[in-house]
């Protein structure tokens, strides 16, 4: 099943984007591999959940009941809850425990549930308490800089804010790069050169572990779109 989003851009430093979208009727998609972690509130069946998902290192079928409605605020990524560690919720999700219909506890205290209008605004809250904090060794790391730090500290702060090493977030993010060009049309010999694989069972390898598709069954899905 496929999911039509709304996607807005955020005025906060500690956020990439949000998102927000509904399902009609029930059934399973693919979730693929992906380096920021996120905090998603589900509407169902009258109930308000909200959920802490970690980041991904490899794609995994998932399902989807039918009449549901979600929103997300996806984090940029350096950014964490020291309470939650990066770690602990790689590959893993927690749903934080509800106070009332309307709130759920953190941190020992009731925080009414976000919306997709109001989530800089909760953010904001969450930065002021200290429950949301940047490592800035990450923005760094991933932008090749030098560090007046050494490797190994680097390397230690990288993971306990991210839960991945630097090599892995760079993986998933050269597979996206390599799904985009398929999907935009380019032929999967020209898209092994263009993101850097070294031949296309090198290609074949990376997309099934993370986006859950091999390259074929990506143009596949493209050209019948």
């Amino acid at each position: 099943m496929k999911f039509d989003f709304d996607t807005r851009a955020s005025d906060s430093a500690f956020v990439d984007w949000v998102w927000r979208t509904q399902s009609e009727r029930s059934g399973s998609f693919i979730s693929t591999a992906a380096i920021n972690w996120e905090m998603v509130v589900t509407s169902y069946n009258g109930k308000t959940t909200i959920t802490v998902r970690g980041p991904e290192t490899k794609a995994r079928p998932a399902d989807c009941p039918a009449d549901a409605e979600f929103f997300g605020i996806v984090f940029k990524v350096g950014t964490f809850m020291p309470r939650l560690p990066a770690k602990k919720l790689l590959n893993a999700e927690q749903n934080l425990p509800e106070a009332t219909n309307q709130s759920f506890w953190l941190d020992s205290v009731a925080w009414q549930f976000p919306s997709y209008g109001n989530a800089d605004t909760f953010v904001d809250r969450l930065v002021r308490k200290g429950l949301l904090v940047r490592e800035p060794v990450v923005a760094t790391a991933l932008m090749g800089q030098v560090q007046d730090l050494s490797l190994r500290s680097i390397q230690r702060r990288f993971v306990e804010a991210t839960g991945m090493t630097h090599k892995t977030i760079e993986q998933i993010q050269r597979a996206r790069h390599a799904l985009s060009l398929l999907e935009q049309g380019v032929s999967i010999l020209d898209a092994v050169y263009e993101a850097g694989y070294y031949d296309q069972s090198h290609l074949t390898n990376a997309l099934t572990r993370f986006m859950g598709q091999t390259p074929a069954q990506i143009v596949q899905v493209s050209q019948s779109e």
